[in-house]
């Protein structure tokens, strides 16, 4: 029964994940919860994992639900389970790729879309950050750590945009955030 759990839980989350992985964080974190997989604390930390390990967000986090539920054999299901919608839709969208982004309802609901995805990413890092704030390390309180980390972070991606005229690179905001947890919160 966990396979098929696994396998089904995982495929909600491959089918309806709009905008990659931070806009699939909302879901996973309602299949997780509704199957009693992780709790809100462990998903946090999962996701700060998944994020700073090679691969997808969404197949990291699959694989290790999938691992710890049911081993292995968990792994690759949980795993198999939130990429194949993905394979099979670029499958079909390379056979009528070109024709398609040409009709103009393709691009209007294309264009309704990035809005959509933007705000569940943003609701979902204002949600981590209060909730952590909240009860940051599973303890009760306020904690305004994570809020401050989210600031020094948003400040220094953007901050250094005009300094050295181009982006900070994903690898250099991950060294500062480790730098600030282990700064805010020791060892």
């Amino acid at each position: 029964m966990i396979y098929l759990d696994l396998f089904l839980g995982f495929l909600k989350v491959g089918c309806f994940s709009f905008g990659g992985a931070y806009g699939a964080i909302p879901l996973i974190r309602d299949v997780a919860l509704s199957y009693g997989w992780l709790d809100d604390e462990t998903l946090a930390y999962m996701i700060a994992v998944s994020e700073s390990t090679p691969g997808p967000i969404m197949v990291n986090l699959a694989t290790y639900v999938g691992s710890s539920q049911a081993g292995l054999g968990g792994a690759v299901l949980a795993t198999l389970a939130v990429v194949l919608p993905s394979f099979l839709v670029i499958l079909l969208a390379a056979a009528v790729l070109k024709n398609l982004l040409e009709n103009r309802y393709v691009k209007a609901v294309l264009g309704g879309l990035k809005p959509c995805v933007i705000g569940i990413i943003l609701a979902t890092g204002v949600y981590m950050t209060v909730h952590n704030g909240i009860s940051g390390m599973g303890k009760p309180g306020l904690d305004l750590r994570p809020a401050a980390i989210t600031a020094i972070l948003a400040a220094v991606m953007w901050g250094a945009k005009p300094v050295l005229k181009r982006k900070v690179s994903p690898l250099a905001l991950i060294a500062v955030s480790a730098c600030l947890g282990i700064l805010l919160y020791g060892i």
